[in-house]
């Protein structure tokens, strides 16, 4: 009886201690592909969907419009924002080039190859995250997603 209570007790304050840790907004720093520096908090205020991609990945392509089209319905309202990270070791003229060829306007950030990010695990590309205007990661999706699965979830979040 009383190592129930003991249980009790420590799942008690085990929750109360990892709830507020939950909902504590993440952050990180961004370096976009002319070497200037932003963290992710910057956008705190709208919608971030934040999308890991390569040049080299046909799945991260198919997306591109989908992700293009949100970010440019979006930027009218300034109410969310698509941010893609080059997770690859490219050269600065190529990735530019590789940009204007697919008509990509949204902020391109790049990093190394990465399987973990604060955001949370990368175990595949494209991977993408979708963070609140609070700056809280709300979903996770691994390979291509499309405007409407984001319009979609937004809406469905914001209604809960």
């Amino acid at each position: 009886m009383k190592s129930d209570f003991m249980k009790r007790l420590l799942l008690a304050l085990l929750l109360s201690i990892a709830t507020p840790l939950a909902a504590l907004a993440v952050d990180m720093p961004l370096t976009d592909v002319h070497g200037n520096k932003v963290n992710l908090s910057s956008y705190q205020g709208k919608w971030v969907v934040v999308n890991y991609w390569a040049t080299w990945c046909p799945p991260c392509i198919v997306e591109m419009p989908e992700l293009q089209s949100f970010h440019d319905k979006h930027a009218a309202t300034d109410d969310a924002i698509v941010i893609g990270i080059n997770t690859e070791l490219i050269g600065k003229q190529r990735l530019l080039d590789f940009l204007d060829e697919y008509f990509i306007t949204y902020p391109i950030f790049v990093s190394k190859p990465v399987q973990q990010s604060e955001l949370g695990l990368i175990p595949g590309l494209p991977t993408t995250f979708l963070v609140t205007p609070q700056g809280k990661v709300v979903a996770r999706q691994v390979g291509p997603v499309t405007q409407e699965m984001i319009e979609q979830f937004m809406q469905n979040f914001e209604t809960q």
